[in-house]
């Protein structure tokens, strides 16, 4: 792809073959210091082992504006997009009715993190006054390359005035994130919900963890059985969830070895055996809940690994919040409250741009019900209870 947008004499716009191209320092200084997923270490571990590249769909193209004297500035993480897979945002539905016109809805500008339904920043820039300039520079590459659309995946909500402002459609969803309400200790989370939900989680983690070790691994501690071992669970669930595994083995070892004390691997052991982990991502203020699998089927061992774990880490640490991954109402009962999550998106076509809107519309309203019907019943005590 190509790409170039104004002022030249001031600041030069242009696209890259990957966020690799990037002094890691620069990059991190615009957003990756604050949100593992949009770092250098996160993205260039997806490139180099060609988790993203030729033939996945998802080929680099990072945009970023330099000032006069070369110092980066400006970047989107953003990527050509032959499909709708590993998004977590579904398009499907506008894809086909493009496709209906008689044009070609793919490929598509993706400004995400691959894989990684997180929100964070997406405008990564030294100064807010950059985006309008990003933002331009995107339309300007989807218009120049034949692209139907630009879309921004999981913004933090304090950047989608930006989008909004560049005439960006604002589209939400719902997550389920647990809470850090200065909480000590495990039962002092439990203390706060109803009694029939405490007794059903003492139960639970009582049941998931008889006969089994849980341990928790991080930085050197996570040894290439570890990831060999975790490699086999991950693959099981990515076969059953998506037909095909986003990661290849390669970006487990690239991602310990570049970021390996951002990691929490936890393992259920049965006789030093693992049969079930799962993959966590620390950020300044949260714990994110990534990769899951088993090689052994053990009631509740989901939950304990993918849920109770986590919230023990997040209060242990003083982290905000967990975030356990796109879906799961099932994680409503178990203390996650409905939050609502964001993306942006811009279509170059100006009709289908309007129906989008008038979609969005509609959909954002029953979105909104849908919180507020989800938030009504969480599990935490009422009056006496």
């Amino acid at each position: 792809m190509t790409g170039s947008a104004g002022g030249e004499d001031q600041f030069a716009v242009r696209l890259a073959p990957g966020v690799g191209a990037f002094d890691a320092a620069e990059w991190n200084a615009l957003g990756g210091n604050r949100n593992p997923f949009v770092s250098h270490e996160f993205l260039t571990a997806l490139e180099r082992s060609e988790s993203v590249g030729e033939g996945t769909g998802w080929e680099p193209a990072p945009m970023a504006i330099t000032d006069q004297g070369g110092r980066l500035v400006g970047a989107l993480p953003s990527y050509a997009k032959g499909h709708s897979r590993g998004e977590y945002v579904f398009d499907q539905s506008w894809a086909e009715a493009y496709h209906r016109t008689g044009a070609s809805y793919y490929p598509k500008l993706q400004i995400a993190a691959p894989f990684t339904p997180v929100s964070g920043p997406r405008l990564l820039v030294s100064d807010p006054a950059w985006s309008a300039h990003l933002l331009k520079g995107a339309q300007i590459v989807c218009q120049q390359n034949g692209l139907s659309s630009a879309h921004a995946t999981f913004v933090e909500s304090d950047q989608l005035p930006l989008f909004e402002a560049a005439g960006w459609l604002l589209r939400s969803d719902i997550q389920f994130h647990w809470i850090n309400r200065d909480y000590q200790c495990f039962d002092g989370f439990l203390a706060a919900l109803s009694s029939r939900k405490r007794k059903a989680m003492r139960k639970e983690r009582k049941a998931a963890q008889a006969g089994l070790e849980i341990v928790r691994l991080s930085s050197d501690e996570i040894k290439p059985q570890h990831w060999d071992a975790f490699w086999v669970f991950y693959q099981d669930t990515g076969a059953r969830k998506w037909g095909t595994p986003y990661l290849t083995r390669e970006a487990f070892t690239l991602l310990g070895e570049t970021m390996g004390d951002k990691l929490v691997l936890i393992l259920a052991l049965d006789d030093g055996e693992p049969i079930a982990g799962a993959l966590n991502v620390l950020g300044p203020d949260a714990i994110y809940g990534r990769y899951w699998g088993c090689t052994r089927e053990k009631r509740f061992l989901h939950f304990e690994l993918c849920y109770y774990q986590a919230i023990d880490i997040a209060i242990e640490r003083g982290l905000a919040r967990v975030e356990a991954g796109a879906q799961g109402g099932h994680k409503l009962a178990r203390g996650y409250e409905p939050v609502r999550t964001w993306s942006a998106h811009w279509m170059a076509e100006p009709g289908f741009h309007k129906a989008v809107a008038q979609f969005l519309e509609r959909e954002n309203e029953l979105v909104t019900s849908d919180r507020d019907f989800l938030g009504e019943r969480l599990p935490f005590r009422r009056g006496d209870d």
